[in-house]
């Protein structure tokens, strides 16, 4: 099976610009209405759609971690998902793949078959998780969440936030370098949402690069669309928030972001293009 060259997308390219990560959700739940897809010919063509509009990554999950959610078994998970990572490496055999998911028991079926990395928003918790990465030598993403999607909007709460996600980062970056993954491989996100009120949120966004645990691993932001621009903007439509994280999206380019998650890959395509356009020296 052809893999992608993924090892050059796991950095921002000339300019600071970052990669960009589609997102492509294959659950009927996820927070953002316009991200779901129901079936294997939707996916495919959403998929292509983000090939065509500029995306560098695709990120493929089939368990929402939405506020609120429950979690689905492992089976279903592992059911919803497969299908659609074996069809995108199909017919995008180029195309970096990465499967979004908190199990090392369906992150192993991607990987089999045709995903290139592991996008784990629990930091290994499923402690099979970081045998896994070290063996198959992918990267992995790392993010923060207090709590768990079920209850960890109810009363996040920290001293100093950037530290302290910073620390949880290093715990979780700490057992992977011993298990012998390459720092370079191991990208820290913040997890913006994921327990945290909007201070707490601007806080971890406003602190870039600092909030990364080695200056070797990649950053990435996940802001798309999320609650934070409800807060702060008065957008209670996931539909109305576009503005707002295109907003946010340009900020990343100062700040050390290598990669950033997104459900509107060509908007961000065409303001990342316009903004390197306008280079000033």
């Amino acid at each position: 099976m052809k893999m992608a060259d993924w090892r050059p997308m796991l950095n921002h390219r000339n300019g600071g610009i970052p990669r960009i990560m589609g997102v492509l959700n294959i659950t009927p739940d996820s927070f953002h209405a316009a991200s779901r897809v129901s079936s294997l010919e939707s996916a495919i063509n959403r998929a292509c759609k983000m090939a065509d509009d500029g995306a560098d990554w695709i990120d493929i999950g089939a368990e929402s971690t939405r506020p609120g959610a429950s979690p689905v078994s492992p089976d279903e998970e592992e059911r919803r998902v497969i299908p659609v990572v074996e069809a995108v490496r199909r017919v995008l055999p180029d195309m970096c793949i990465s499967i979004d998911t908190r199990r090392a028991s369906v992150a192993r079926a991607a990987l089999d078959a045709g995903a290139d990395m592991v996008n784990d928003v629990s930091a290994l918790s499923d402690p099979q998780m970081v045998d896994l990465v070290a063996q198959r030598g992918c990267p992995v993403c790392i993010m923060h969440m207090q709590g768990l999607p079920e209850d960890m909007q109810d009363n996040p709460a920290y001293g100093d936030v950037v530290n302290e996600v910073r620390g949880s980062l290093k715990a979780a970056a700490t057992n992977l370098f011993a298990a012998g993954v390459d720092p370079s491989v191991v990208i820290a996100d913040p997890g913006i949402g994921f327990g945290k009120v909007l201070e707490h949120n601007l806080a971890l966004l406003s602190a870039g690069r600092s909030v990364v645990p080695d200056e070797r691993m990649p950053l990435l932001w996940g802001v798309s669309r999320k609650s934070m621009f409800n807060h702060l903007l008065g957008r209670e439509d996931t539909s109305d928030r576009l503005a707002g994280s295109l907003g946010i999206a340009a900020k990343a380019i100062g700040l050390g972001v290598d990669i950033i998650r997104v459900h509107d890959v060509a908007e961000h395509s065409d303001l990342f293009s316009a903004m390197s356009a306008l280079e000033v020296d």
